[in-house]
């Protein structure tokens, strides 16, 4: 019987829901980049409508699988684009042999999970960076199947794979996310006075920066954040609040409306130059600069996969707020400098947590010193090489298999 060798360089399939720059995507274009360095050949395929490209270049190949316009529903826009991956893929798994496929949603996880039914793929990996729960039992039921189905889950952090363990006795393997401290850095550029410029940003301590990043959301918990700067306005009056982001797929209209009459009760003006700026995505290599025009990053969520936002801000030279909670408190340690705590159920635990990370000097000069110690520790050429351990078990798992066996005799 002939012994299978593992191969040097792993040809790998990385499966993103999107186009757009969503903490999921950009995991998957940073893991991806992280494992071309590292030798090995990947190809990121992402579902993209007519005239769509992705939001950022890649140094891989990166294959975009035509899709339609958004239909009337999430369970629509989960098969139709499940369904865009099965077609784009089942084709190309002759003429090329993936070593592994991965997917870092449950769009993905969904198509591999049928190509694997199919008997077209030995089996796939999958990355749970967070469960959602939605009213539509058919999304919740594919949820649940993107990741059950693998051969190999993957979480970002503890939390999510104590989740799965105990909520779907899955076991999963923890690898952290990364910051890339190329992108982010302290040191300004021109897009820094541009920013600052087209969104009428002032800063400094009569005038401080919020930033919250990720756009109007539940998860976000983007209300109780508007509601926590009212309360530091009423002390600042010339204080602005920023929200960035919000290309997501999901329907936060209700939410969005809620947002939208506390936003009226506040008596707050909006736009550019105003007390709540609202950008919308922004170009990818403006948002370090958004960063550091900020003078905190509030990211007071209820729920994250890990919240590499906050890695990104602290690199960039700016203190962060952020919620009490897991996965915040498994990476940053109690004393973390530049770094707040706040209560995210209390808008005003979270005001208070705003101005002591923008009022305190402290909080910038710890930073002004060096990178900090977190986000040394967390690089994306770490993560990479935990993937293609886990890669090759899984590959060595397979060619231990009888099949595998008696293919290789």
């Amino acid at each position: 019987m002939a012994e299978r060798r593992l191969p040097t360089c792993l040809r790998v399939a990385l499966l993103t829901h999107s186009v757009n720059p969503r903490g999921g995507v950009v995991h998957t274009l940073e893991l991806a980049d992280a494992l071309h360095e590292a030798g090995h050949d990947v190809t990121v395929l992402a579902p993209a409508q007519p005239g769509q490209r992705m939001f950022r270049p890649s140094r891989c190949r990166v294959e975009l699988v035509p899709v339609g316009p958004a239909p009337r529903d999430l369970a629509e826009m989960v098969a139709a684009r499940r369904d865009a991956f099965i077609a784009h893929l089942a084709p190309r798994l002759a003429e090329t042999p993936w070593d592994v496929l991965h997917a870092q949603d449950g769009i993905g996880g969904n198509a591999l999970a049928t190509l694997r039914e199919r008997g077209l793929i030995p089996g796939f990996v999958r990355t749970v960076h967070h469960l959602d729960h939605f009213d539509d039992a058919r999304v919740m039921a594919w949820q649940q199947r993107a990741f059950v189905q693998a051969r190999r889950v993957l979480c970002v952090s503890r939390t999510w794979c104590e989740i799965l363990q105990r909520e779907h006795g899955v076991d999963a393997a923890l690898v952290p996310n990364g910051v890339d401290l190329r992108r982010h850095g302290r040191e300004r550029g021109a897009a820094d006075a541009r920013v600052a410029r087209r969104w009428g940003l002032r800063g400094g301590a009569a005038a401080p920066v919020f930033l919250a990043v990720g756009g109007i959301e539940e998860r976000k918990n983007t209300v109780r954040v508007l509601q926590a700067f009212a309360a530091v306005r009423a002390v600042q009056p010339e204080a602005q609040l920023v929200i960035a982001g919000g290309a997501s797929l999901l329907d936060h209209d209700r939410y969005g409306a809620e947002f939208t009459a506390a936003l009226a009760a506040s008596g707050l003006a909006v736009g550019p130059g105003r007390a709540v700026v609202i950008t919308g995505a922004v170009p990818d290599e403006e948002l370090p600069a958004l960063m550091r025009a900020a003078d905190a990053l509030v990211m007071a969520s209820l729920r994250e996969g890990f919240g590499l936002v906050v890695l990104e801000a602290l690199a960039c030279g700016t203190p962060v707020v952020v919620s009490r909670i897991a996965p915040f408190t498994e990476y940053l340690i109690a004393d973390e400098p530049a770094v707040c705590w706040a209560d995210p159920a209390d808008p005003l635990a979270i005001a208070r947590a705003m101005q002591e990370a923008a009022g305190d000097p402290r909080h910038r000069q710890a930073l002004a010193q060096d990178v900090p110690a977190v986000c040394r520790r967390h690089s994306w050429a770490a993560s990479a090489l935990r993937h293609v351990a886990l890669y090759r078990e899984l590959l060595a798992e397979r060619a231990a298999s009888p099949a595998a066996a008696a293919a290789a005799a």
